[in-house]
């Protein structure tokens, strides 16, 4: 029986588990014990989100449904519906699959890059205790340059909100795709991004986040090498008791790929992140050059951090390092900093900020990195 089908039936023992290795440390079974009802339809969302003002190319999707898209075609930008598309996902990404199955109708939106441009997309939860499933695809023509700036955003807290996301990139075409989840305390989230490249293509994608009750951003690539690099970044800043899960899967398949990784995590109270990075090097996909680091800070003695850095090399002329680090803040320049008149918490937030920034420098995109950094200066600004 497919999770879709358990699901329709209440059936939830088909949820990810413990007892799957790649979700150990976000247990879904244990947490939802009963399938909340599906989300209605969300009144029309206004304009704005995060990235207000960027873009006048602003898809909302509310409640799983598509609720706002201004006209047909913005700024190169086109806009697009599929009622069938298949579900390949079946018995390998099961919340990618529950998606692809229980989407509303229209069962896909498409934003279709035809040339450079920049584009919003708002995923809102807009109902208490309900859930439902979103399903998104994102192509980019030959030679194309774009950036999509995602958010997440709550309008209500208990739902559960899962996501599907296809980005297809034709050859020698780039996406930037930054994203700023700020979901809802008690909320579950899951997010699986399919990233599919073409030869000579790029793809650099920053995901900030605060985490909620259980979260998932997940990320899969399919590297062909052939010129094609790939940037995944991420940073969370946790608190209270939240939770959230960064994982990704990068497989070079070909020639001279390049994928360059860098994640870093801030958590206080209670929290917990999780971090799982894997870099697959394919026989044949010599002259790799694959990096990876995660790197977190705790500040309570009651939070925690989980990390799985792992390299898989079946090719040889490679050239692939992963690094990974879990401690305090350095008591020394905490220190420094209130010797010269700073207060504690100041200090504390300053430091913090310095040590994610280098996350939201790598940001290309000026008016994103804008909205990246004052992100994570409000975050940490709210540190207990």
């Amino acid at each position: 029986m497919s999770l879709a089908s358990a699901i329709q039936t209440g059936d939830v023992s088909l949820l990810p588990s413990r007892r799957d290795e790649d979700w150990r440390w976000t247990d879904l079974r244990a947490l939802i014990r009963q399938m909340p009802p599906p989300s209605p339809a969300a009144e029309v969302v206004q304009a704005g989100g995060p990235f207000a003002g960027l873009s006048k190319a602003e898809l909302v999707l509310a409640n799983g449904r598509m609720n706002w898209w201004p006209e047909k075609t913005v700024a190169g930008v086109r806009f697009h519906e599929h009622d069938s598309p298949e579900n390949p996902y079946e018995g390998r990404l099961p919340m990618a699959a529950w998606a692809a199955a229980e989407s509303a109708d229209p069962r896909v939106s498409i934003l279709e890059f035809t040339r450079d441009a920049t584009a919003l997309v708002r995923f809102q939860s807009a109902s208490q205790g309900t859930s439902h499933h979103d399903r998104l695809g994102v192509m980019v023509k030959a030679g194309v340059a774009a950036v999509l700036l995602e958010s997440h955003e709550a309008e209500a807290d208990g739902y559960l909100a899962n996501r599907l996301i296809e980005v297809f990139l034709e050859e020698g075409a780039s996406l930037e795709r930054i994203v700023v989840s700020a979901e809802a305390p008690g909320a579950v989230a899951v997010t699986t991004a399919i990233v599919d490249l073409k030869a000579a293509s790029h793809y650099a994608q920053t995901v900030l986040t605060s985490g909620a009750r259980r979260q998932r951003i997940e990320t899969h690539v399919a590297h062909p090498g052939q010129g094609a690099t790939v940037r995944l970044d991420g940073a969370y800043l946790l608190q209270d008791q939240r939770h959230a899960d960064t994982t990704s899967v990068v497989k070079h398949t070909g020639l001279g790929g390049v994928t360059s990784q860098l994640t870093k995590g801030v958590v206080d109270g209670q929290a917990r992140g999780v971090f799982q990075g894997r870099i697959v090097v394919e026989r044949g996909a010599d002259q790799t050059d694959a990096r990876m680091g995660h790197h977190a800070l705790i500040l309570s003695d009651k939070a925690e951090i989980d990390a799985k850095p792992e390299l898989l090399i079946f090719a040889d002329d490679v050239q692939c390092a992963h690094g990974n680090t879990v401690g305090a803040l350095d008591e020394n320049a905490l220190f420094y900093a209130q010797q010269r008149g700073m207060p504690f918490e100041t200090a504390r937030a300053l430091l913090t900020q310095a040590f994610v920034g280098e996350v939201v420098d790598r940001i290309e995109h000026e008016g994103a990195r804008a909205v990246a950094a004052a992100w994570v200066a409000e975050q940490l600004g709210r540190a207990d």
